[in-house]
């Protein structure tokens, strides 16, 4: 079985291609079998990969999924987020399973920390929301990256400033708290609580914290494979995704290069992931989400919980609007199909071709975020397989119309689709 797709790339990207749940998980976990290094880029703990390992089942949170493969090298960038409690947690989770950790695992000193007030403040805010919500986890996501653009965040490297990075770290939880008091009624953490947490962090990953780009420049210059890894999906992007229902950072391939230091040039192909229908969490829009008994057996049979919150997820239809924007964003070159499984029960499949908005037919994802409650779905649809593809490992082998489905997504996405998975196992996997 292959497991890479193009054993020329040295620099490959993984990118989900809706928003966000699509199974990169098992996918950075296929090809990091040959990779030599895996390199996270953004997002922080809100996010949730899932992979199988050896019997085992791992749910990442913050670690590169590369880091159950113990010759690969894991690389977390200056666009992560870091929550230095919960990666600790992580970190010896990981250690108790007989996964070595430290010493494969190295985290940019710019990295931005998440810090208790973090969380408080995201949910205090999403409980003072007047109207929808976003639909945040509560995790201080937004706030910590609030803070990096306000240029008031803590990064890790400041932990190694010997002028006295605790006094710094003291003053900005009271300044927090103040504003918990203040605008919310909400008692914050204690300054000293935060520095013994930071202290117990460094004693555990100050050897962990490197020049992440200039680890990837000499890991390419040594002809060593590098896979990069994000988290969420491309309709999360807070710049080009369904805003504001979005993340607080860039999900897509622009987001690797600044969320690494490393030049976009040197990313060699590009892979994007989709489910073989929609899902998503939280709230804002969804053209083809199901309020249905389809949308609940979708929900039921496909597992659709996240990972991380055990949300139940929306879900929809294949929208392939959604899937086209996202090739031509990232520079897509093939996709891995997820989940193709769960669609084997239909009598019918349906796919989103267009939108209708205001009069207008819409083959482009619109770039105003006005339209977007407006849009109604345009379907195709296709005859069903009903025939079980959880067993099958071979493409060739699979129904006749279940190939149809495949084929008419290339069509609409502009893009082959290389991988299909029909289940959770590494060996349910399909090379096309």
């Amino acid at each position: 079985m292959p497991v890479l797709l193009d054993e020329s790339a040295s620099v490959q990207l993984i990118v989900g291609a809706q928003w966000g749940d699509e199974g990169k998980g098992k996918i950075v976990d296929l090809f990091g079998e040959k990779c030599d290094v895996v390199a996270r880029f953004q997002g922080g703990p809100n996010a949730g990969h899932t992979v199988l390992f050896n019997g085992g089942k791992y749910i990442l949170h913050q670690v590169p999924s590369g880091i159950l493969r113990p010759h690969t090298v894991c690389l977390m960038g200056n666009g992560v987020v870091v929550n230095p409690e919960s990666l600790l947690d992580e970190i010896n989770g990981l250690e108790a399973r007989g996964i070595d950790v430290v010493g494969r695992l190295f985290i940019s000193p710019n990295a931005h920390l998440i810090l208790p007030y973090h969380n408080l403040l995201d949910r205090a805010f999403e409980e003072e929301t007047v109207g929808e919500r976003i639909g945040t986890t509560g995790r201080g996501i937004g706030p910590a990256y609030a803070d990096k653009a306000n240029r008031i965040g803590i990064r890790i490297g400041m932990l190694f400033d010997p002028s006295g990075w605790e006094s710094k770290v003291r003053q900005t939880v009271q300044a927090k708290n103040q504003i918990l008091r203040r605008l919310y009624d909400t008692d914050g953490p204690s300054g000293e609580a935060v520095v013994s947490t930071l202290r117990r962090f460094l004693s555990k990953i100050g050897v962990c914290v490197a020049d992440v780009g200039l680890k990837i420049r000499e890991a390419r210059a040594s002809g060593k494979t590098i896979l990069l890894e994000g988290a969420q999906g491309t309709m999360l992007d807070i710049d080009f995704g369904t805003y504001p229902y979005v993340t607080s950072s860039n999900t897509t391939i622009g987001g690797a290069s600044t969320g690494l230091g490393m030049n976009p040039r040197i990313i060699d192909r590009v892979i994007g992931v989709v489910k073989a229908y929609t899902t998503r969490v939280g709230n804002g829009p969804f053209p083809t989400e199901l309020n249905d008994e389809t949308g609940e057996a979708i929900r039921t049979v496909g597992g659709e919980f996240g990972a991380t919150t055990g949300r139940p997820r929306r879900c929809g239809w294949f929208d392939a609007v959604v899937a086209r924007y996202a090739v031509e964003l990232n520079g897509i070159d093939c996709l891995a199909m997820m989940k193709l499984d769960v669609l084997d029960r239909f009598d019918e499949i349906r796919i989103c071709t267009a939108y209708r908005a205001g009069g207008q037919r819409l083959e482009s994802f619109p770039a105003f975020c006005h339209v977007l409650d407006a849009l109604e779905p345009e379907y195709i649809t296709l005859p069903g397989w009903k025939i079980p593809t959880s067993g099958i490992r071979s493409y060739g082998d699979l129904p006749r119309n279940a190939a149809a489905y495949i084929e008419k997504i290339e069509s609409l996405a502009g893009v082959p689709v290389r991988l299909l998975s029909v289940g959770a196992d590494r060996e349910a996997t399909l090379w096309k």
